[in-house]
């Protein structure tokens, strides 16, 4: 049976895992809430980034679509900073071992846990197709995290579930068969909870009130410029927390911006249009050389498919050693 000596040795940097859709260019809430915080980790983890191709299949019904996202999702993150060379970016369907993980998993994952998912009762509540991958999702992103000792995953506050689940297939797991499945732990970054979307409610594709990343500076100032706000009128003071474009603004700006106009919001004077314009600003400074490196990259889709190809081994490999494991424990 694995011992928990089959883990890896506490010497080795503590791995970190992130997974994003290939279901669209990501967002700013993508962004801000995951794929950020998921970067920053990279000093201080052994990262590996994933394509979920897989997970995708759950409402994705084009072999076009599911290759053009899947390479711009790719492009967006080695736009933003990703360095191939120093993490691990593979598609997940290029390691199939995580399906014959999730299977081990579903047998000790009670069905009562997968009910509880909120994804699922969410879309259930919304009257969205439904089919069992939409149920299994929670396994197989389990599977995910579990297959590559992943010790934490930056996640949003809203997907900590996802996580949690995870962590109590793999105790189960472990309670059966020894310690064989490493326990991993959410990274929430205290500071960037939900993320606003344009209506105001939580950014979602499903809401349709994103901000895509990498919009050319027209379209993305158009798109500041139609996020809802309140009737306050101009000359009148204004709370800056209870406004959903200074909470944008306040993730990109410096501390110094952030009070200045934070100031203007109170005394008074100021429009929610001129709001918006030193929020377009600040975005289009902190997106426009991740924009033109997006372009750049989109151009070259051999080289995006050999990063790929390449990430996809060194990942495998891990996998492979995982399931070796999990299958000694079972007895197979």
């Amino acid at each position: 049976m694995a011992t928990p000596t089959a883990l890896g040795s506490a010497s080795e940097p503590p791995r970190s895992l992130t997974g994003i859709k290939p279901t669209g260019m990501p967002h700013l809430g993508n962004y801000l809430g995951m794929i950020r915080p998921a970067l920053e980790m990279t000093s201080s983890h052994q990262a590996f980034y994933f394509i979920a191709d897989y997970h995708a299949l759950t409402t994705l019904r084009s072999r076009d679509l599911v290759q053009k996202y899947t390479t711009e999702v790719t492009a967006a993150w080695l736009a933003l900073g990703l360095d191939p060379a120093q993490t691990i970016l593979f598609k997940q369907s290029d390691v199939p071992e995580v399906c014959e993980l999730a299977w081990f998993l579903s047998c000790v994952t009670p069905l009562g846990l997968l009910k509880r998912a909120h994804a699922f009762k969410d879309a259930e509540s919304k009257g969205a197709e439904l089919n069992g991958g939409t149920f299994f999702y929670p396994v197989l992103m389990a599977a995910d995290i579990l297959a590559y000792d992943s010790h934490v995953v930056p996640v949003g506050k809203d997907q900590k579930q996802h996580v949690e689940m995870a962590r109590d297939m793999a105790i189960a797991f472990n309670h059966y068969f020894g310690e064989v499945l490493r326990v991993p732990e959410p990274a929430i970054r205290p500071d960037v909870a939900t993320i606003p979307g344009t209506d105001g409610r939580k950014m979602s594709k499903s809401y349709d009130n994103t901000i895509p990343l990498f919009l050319p500076t027209k379209k993305l100032r158009k798109a500041i410029m139609g996020i809802k706000t309140d009737s306050t009128p101009l000359e009148q003071p204004k709370d800056p927390n209870s406004c959903s474009v200074f909470e944008l603004y306040k993730l990109f700006a410096t501390a110094e911006q952030t009070e200045h106009l934070a100031a203007r919001y109170r005394a008074g004077g100021l429009g929610y249009g001129h709001a918006k314009q030193e929020l377009f600003e600040v975005m289009e400074a902190h997106f426009e050389g991740p924009r033109d490196r997006f372009l750049h990259h989109l151009a070259h889709p051999k080289t995006i498919d050999d990063i790929l190809a390449d990430g996809g081994q060194r990942a495998k490999s891990v996998a492979a050693a995982t399931l070796s494991r999990v299958r000694t424990a079972v007895g197979m």
